[in-house]
């Protein structure tokens, strides 16, 4: 094994900074960022463009299973970073809205979704040489993972770290209804059946709620070089 052909895992709660770490430490070390949780973003937001999402919430699952065959899911890196990519057509701003967030969750429990998410995934890095992040990624895609790191923060600061990201993009929130999402979503989360979120037993746990970015990445590159030196 060498350095360039690890498989790097971050799991955390949502909006706990650990897409932001697996793009930065991507980035750094000449690895491919994969985001697994715009893949499931993805996932919703072709459910709401189809109606499975009924008003009060409820999915038609029956439908939605029975399109996952034609759901296909990329990534593009442009010169503003990496955008998700759903049948070919550019949706990284539309999946990033709290309408989305509001469904994720829910549509993230199915089991099928799940079952089709992580082969996508399993083929992305089959080469290796990947930074992933998500809910399950060092317990379920890939247990076998070289390094994994779970990532922690307070319901509130990671609240806080939401509601500004999306005031910032123009969207008319409150914090309230940010940190009320954020809290459904853990709880959904946890008690999920299908590859609940939790730690794995051999992960790096990191709690971020009062660490600069400048600080997290300095963080997580001393941890990869720590684990490849030798290799």
């Amino acid at each position: 094994m060498n350095s360039d052909n690890l498989i790097i895992a971050i799991d955390g709660y949502s909006s706990s900074g650990k897409s932001t770490m697996a793009r930065r430490l991507a980035k750094a070390i000449g690895y491919r960022y994969i985001d697994s949780g715009a893949m499931y973003r993805a996932v919703t937001l072709y459910a709401m463009q189809h109606g499975f999402i009924a008003a009060d919430g409820s999915i038609d699952k029956a439908a939605l299973v029975s399109a996952l065959p034609e759901i296909k899911i990329d990534f593009k890196v442009t010169p503003d970073g990496q955008r998700t990519q759903l049948n070919g057509k550019d949706v990284e701003d539309e999946i990033r809205t709290l309408e989305v967030s509001a469904h994720v969750s829910p549509i993230a429990t199915i089991a099928e979704v799940r079952r089709a998410l992580v082969k996508m995934q399993r083929d992305m890095g089959e080469s290796k040489g990947i930074v992933m992040d998500g809910r399950d990624i060092g317990t379920m895609v890939f247990p076998q993972a070289e390094l994994k790191i779970f990532c922690d923060a307070s319901a509130e600061k990671r609240a806080e770290r939401r509601f500004k990201e999306l005031t910032e993009k123009g969207q008319s929130i409150t914090y309230e209804e940010v940190l009320a999402n954020v809290v459904s979503r853990d709880h959904i989360d946890e008690t999920r059946d299908e590859s609940p979120l939790r730690c794995a037993d051999d992960a790096v746990r990191l709690d971020n709620s009062e660490m600069t970015l400048e600080e997290q990445d300095r963080w997580l590159l001393d941890l990869f070089r720590r684990k490849t030196v030798g290799l």
